[in-house]
């Protein structure tokens, strides 16, 4: 029997993933896949994926974000900053940047426009937003994560304290890697990164990876609890997995 399970994180227009086998750890590919129908119809069919992206549109944004972004926001504390709190569902699929912050503006209570780093996520935000609102079905195996949210739980629900991207990110880096290595994640998948994926959304997708591994085994934690829904009745929830012993220092 195989149990494949599935994490993706968005990456230069494309996705890169991984997947695994949890009845046979031994199997496991990590690529760069162009779109998410690509990973859910590859040969592995994995029963659950874990994806880097905002699931669950608001028609209006109440008290400055989605109940799943404050929750986010909430538990990361200093690290808050890495939950983008997504706009009303007009505002992702407005025609430019211009629009999308009027489109905000309009539809939220107290009134906020997108950042240009949020606005930068509204392609990935769209493709997985189409595709289950034409395939529902599919909300049973896509679920939203959050590498930074994934990898506080890892730490023992403890902020990490190291950035993945400038002069500390080789730190950062290895932090992130030795986490994902005490959750059970084989040494021979944390090397497999696909040729044109950059480490840090390697790793994100990893982390997606073990999150898909809680839901499936249900260890998982949702944010909030219990998760909301937006009017075309997708789930607006981001999935943390179960805390583990935090590592030394």
């Amino acid at each position: 029997m195989a149990r494949w399970i599935a994490g993706l994180d968005g990456c230069r227009g494309a996705w890169a993933g991984a997947l695994l086998d949890l009845d046979d750890p031994d199997r496991h590919r990590c690529a760069l896949f162009p779109d998410i129908a690509a990973l859910l119809d590859a040969p592995e069919q994995p029963l659950v994926v874990g994806i880097d992206v905002p699931i669950g549109l608001p028609d209006r944004i109440v008290g400055g974000g989605r109940a799943a972004d404050l929750a986010a926001r909430a538990k990361l504390g200093p690290a808050r900053s890495s939950v983008f709190p997504m706009p009303p569902r007009a505002a992702i699929y407005a025609d430019d940047y211009d629009a999308a912050k009027a489109a905000s503006r309009a539809a939220s209570d107290p009134p906020f426009a997108p950042s240009i780093q949020g606005y930068n996520i509204f392609r990935y935000v769209r493709a997985v937003d189409t595709l289950l609102r034409a395939r529902p079905a599919l909300c049973d195996r896509i679920h939203e994560v959050h590498p930074e949210v994934a990898f506080h739980a890892l730490n023992g629900d403890r902020p990490l304290g190291l950035p993945k991207k400038g002069r500390e990110a080789r730190r950062g880096l290895d932090r992130r890697r030795a986490l994902l290595s005490a959750a059970g994640l084989p040494a021979a998948l944390l090397d497999a990164r696909a040729k044109g994926i950059p480490e840090d959304d390697h790793l994100d997708a990893l982390a997606a990876l073990v999150v898909a591994r809680d839901i499936l085994t249900g260890r998982a934690r949702p944010l909030p609890d219990p998760p909301a829904q937006d009017g075309h009745g997708l789930p607006v929830v981001i999935w943390a997995p179960a805390v583990q012993e935090p590592l030394p220092p």
